[in-house]
């Protein structure tokens, strides 16, 4: 079990940065606090030198400097350090400085400078690692993001599991960066946040504003008049006007909302915004699946290829086993379920989604034929009137067509009384709201569908269950 910590190290408060890197490798390679005996000192090093790190990182951020003219003052990140700990009696120093080192050169892929230092004057191993901001080549700086933590925890994690380390599994709150505090989401939502979503929920298609209004008050919101009306949510301590609530919450825009006259997109919260970093957080516990060495060598690869797939293997099956803990599965069992259940709601969502966008499809044929009945009906009228006289056709074929086509269309549907086209607004603009709440569900489904059924087939080949053997079980369990 390892648990990280990372944070931007910046200039001293006199601005230098000679100062600033001595002060933190001083700290990390301690001597009385790396050294083993009399000749063993728990230090590493990635693209420089230990003893002459201070004045290689430096001059990287000289040459950066001159060849790209950037220049942050004060508030330039020097380097970044990572501290990595581990729990007592699982690894010794020389391992906890392997596994540090492994670490930092998959965190930083090999393009920075880097110093590993093992500290054994505790009762828990850990290491510190401090890497240049600036790449090796000095033409570019490594670029943090936020809940970079997260990524590193699942690197951190599934070295463990590679060296048969146990993994946190309910992480606690600490200072500064911790696995806890990100992947419990980022910024609290505020009191007009709840009370939008409130708001969305019971807005009703077909609805009346007195009927919204009186939704509102059984679930607990207050109403208070003025020259604009205040809403005060449960829990709240104080009123929110509508005009604080953005254009899609005047009074106004909730009446072309409950009419269907306006639909309004599911507002994105403060972990949208961060849909990127959430998406490369994902990819790195994101198992893959294995790769069969015997089928592989039987199509002609090499023995080199054999050793790196059993490599690739051993990773992957760490990475397994990291998402699963992640996900609360610790039976094969529980993850077949898990996984024959996703995969069951992945199918209905999907199933309901083509229906909506089926009907959604008709309700516009069904407009614009409507649309085209009413306008062409007049000179339809007209040329029965006439007694289908052939030269009023000829002077009005276009229109009497087209009624003619709608007319057949509306039989083909067995329609026997034309719905309003108010109607069919209305039912479009409530199918369509349900199918982008579905559309949410849709993409969360499919890749935790996908993710239990990568995991189930590894977990499979891990511990050598055939397909005939997963069948009985199936079989069995249906009895």
């Amino acid at each position: 079990m390892a648990t990280t910590w990372m944070k931007a190290v910046h200039r001293t408060n006199s601005g230098s940065i000679t100062a600033a890197i001595k002060h933190t490798l001083a700290y990390a390679t301690n001597p009385e606090k790396t050294r083993i005996g009399s000749s063993v000192t728990l230090v590493a090093a990635y693209g420089c030198d230990a003893l002459t790190a201070e004045a290689e990182f430096a001059l990287s951020k000289a040459v950066y400097e001159k060849r790209t003219g950037r220049n942050q003052g004060k508030h330039d990140v020097i380097g970044y350090q990572i501290r990595q700990s581990f729990k007592p009696g699982e690894v010794t120093p020389q391992e906890a400085l392997e596994i540090g080192y492994e670490l930092a050169m998959r965190w930083t892929k090999g393009k920075h400078q880097f110093i590993v230092a093992a500290h054994t004057n505790t009762e828990n191993p850990h290491t510190h690692i401090f890497f240049n901001s600036v790449t090796i080549d000095c033409l570019r700086k490594y670029a943090d993001f936020k809940r970079s933590a997260i990524a590193l925890r699942r690197v951190s994690d599934m070295l463990c599991a590679e060296n048969g380390l146990s993994i946190v599994e309910k992480p606690k709150l600490s200072k500064g960066y911790n696995r806890a505090e990100y992947l419990g989401g980022g910024k609290q939502p505020t009191g007009r946040d709840n009370l939008r979503d409130i708001i969305d929920v019971n807005i009703v298609v077909g609805r009346s504003l007195t009927e919204f209004f009186t939704a509102l008050k059984r679930v607990g919101v207050e109403l208070k008049n003025g020259k604009q009306i205040s809403f005060k949510p449960p829990g709240s301590k104080k009123f929110f006007r509508q005009d604080s609530l953005g254009t899609d919450y005047t009074i106004d825009a909730i009446m072309e909302r409950l009419a269907g006259k306006r639909i309004v997109e599911t507002r994105k919260t403060s972990d949208d915004a961060n849909r990127k970093t959430a998406e490369y957080a994902a990819s790195q516990k994101r198992p893959s699946l294995l790769i069969d060495i015997q089928a592989k060598i039987a199509e002609g690869k090499g023995a080199g290829y054999a050793q790196w797939a059993k490599i690739f293997n051993l990773k992957e099956a760490a990475r397994t086993l990291v998402y699963l803990k992640e996900v609360g599965i610790d039976s094969y069992d529980d993850l077949r379920k898990k996984s024959s259940s996703s995969s069951d709601d992945f199918y209905k969502v999907t199933k309901r989604i083509k229906e909506i966008e089926s009907r959604q499809k008709e309700i516009a044929e069904l407009q614009k034929q409507i649309g085209t009945y009413g306008k062409t009906r007049e000179v339809y009228a007209q040329y029965k009137a006439s007694g289908w006289d052939r030269r009023f056709y000829n002077s009005n074929e276009s229109d009497i067509l087209l009624h003619k086509a709608a007319k057949k269309y509306f039989d083909g549907l067995g329609l026997k009384k034309l719905p309003k086209i108010d109607e069919l607004k209305q039912e479009y603009a409530r199918i369509n709201s349900e199918k982008k709440a579905l559309y949410g569900e849709y993409y969360k489904l499919k890749e935790s569908s996908r993710e239990l059924a990568i995991a189930l087939s590894n977990s499979e080949r891990i511990l050598g269950i055939t397909t005939a053997q997963n069948r009985d079980t199936c079989d069995r369990d249906a009895r």
